[in-house]
């Protein structure tokens, strides 16, 4: 395979130095997670190898409120990032067709293109209110074509997606003998009524997700992928366990621990992304130099520079990096124009929103 770095990761704040940035809203989560009530005796819990497809109660309590799914659908991996590596190059070779929503997040793209099978894009627009078309995914479906890759809610975006039209693509994967692969890592930062997870509305869906977005626990390296497909999941398996075998004991009891208390955790977690949302929409109204589709899950957003035609964005960038201390993730990261940026709303305080979204506007007067 043909590895790349990814530039979204060569400019994240955690290899630039957190230090340097003031304003952080590149970040696609919400804040890590610092929390007191986390009883955790390592000497008491025996480091051991641990069960090769994740901590049986860990797995049971994910998907303990949805019908057609258990515990035996559920394989535990290290984040979410692991688990598309094993979605990918357990169904893709080179010979194999891939169909991708774009923009997305970069693994989404860049492992496929590391295998060297054959890509379609099915690139959302502005125009559109970046909006899933159907006919067009189906328009590019192939006798070679093996999977179809989208985020909901929508990375950049914050976009969501019908369970309608969830399911009318899941129907063209089954159809076409392929698999439809969501990416939930933002599912419960929907912004309105959640549908279930994805894996136990339809066989042919492949649910990938992590505490690392919604829940801020990032350096713990848990995530999971589902399925109902029980040939699948064992591939899944034997991948994961030539990779890395199991997870750390220690993440997933912490992960366990967390999530048997995530009703107390989230209400919390969802105050903060209302009041930055609405920090959000009130810059927005008033920052006439830019438009945006406004999100509806998740704490990121795409908005982009009007008249942009004769704008140095490089410029732009520099300047607000340097000048003001504020980073955002540049449209280049998502195979985008540099015009359009994706701000991620749910990491900063309040305050710290609010001036790094004046500080976009103070930018834009340098350099319009």
């Amino acid at each position: 395979m043909d590895y790349k770095r990814m530039i979204i990761e060569v400019e994240a704040p955690e290899q630039i130095g957190y230090e340097k940035v003031k304003y952080n809203l590149t970040e696609s989560s919400i804040s890590d997670t610092v929390f007191g009530d986390i009883k955790l005796d390592i000497n008491s819990l025996k480091l051991c190898y641990g069960d090769h497809l994740g901590k049986a109660e860990l797995r049971s309590l994910i998907v303990t409120e949805f019908k057609n799914i258990n515990a035996e659908n559920v394989l535990i991996t290290a984040g979410a990032a692991s688990a598309l590596f094993i979605v990918a190059t357990t169904l893709l070779e080179k010979e194999d067709h891939l169909i991708v929503i774009r923009p997305n997040y970069a693994s989404n793209i860049e492992t496929p293109r590391a295998i060297g099978c054959e890509i379609s894009y099915c690139d959302l627009s502005f125009e559109s209110r970046f909006e899933i078309n159907v006919e067009d995914i189906r328009s590019q479906i192939k006798s070679n074509t093996k999977l179809i890759s989208l985020t909901h809610p929508h990375n950049p975006t914050g976009m969501i997606i019908s369970q309608d039209t969830l399911l009318q693509i899941a129907e063209l994967a089954a159809e076409h003998n392929c698999f439809l692969l969501v990416d939930e890592t933002y599912r419960e930062l929907h912004l309105g009524e959640m549908y279930p997870i994805g894996a136990s509305l339809h066989p042919s869906i492949i649910t990938v997700s992590s505490v690392s977005k919604a829940y801020g626990l990032p350096g713990i390296r848990i995530g999971w992928l589902i399925t109902q497909n029980t040939m699948l999941f064992e591939k899944f398996l034997a991948a994961k366990e030539q990779i890395f075998l199991c997870n750390s004991v220690i993440d997933e009891e912490i992960a366990f621990q967390y999530l048997s208390k995530k009703e107390t955790y989230l209400p919390f977690i969802k105050n903060h992304i209302s009041a930055n949302h609405k920090t959000l929409l009130e810059w927005i109204k008033t920052e006439t130099r830019m438009e945006m589709i406004l999100p509806e899950g998740g704490v990121v957003c795409f908005p982009r520079i009007k008249n942009d035609e004769n704008m140095d964005m490089k410029k732009f960038y520099t300047t607000l990096n340097s000048k003001y201390e504020t980073f955002v993730g540049p449209g280049y990261w998502f195979e985008m124009p540099a015009h359009y940026m994706r701000i991620g709303f749910g990491w900063p305080s309040n305050k710290e929103l609010s001036e790094g979204l004046k500080n976009i506007s103070l930018c834009l007067d340098d350099c319009c």
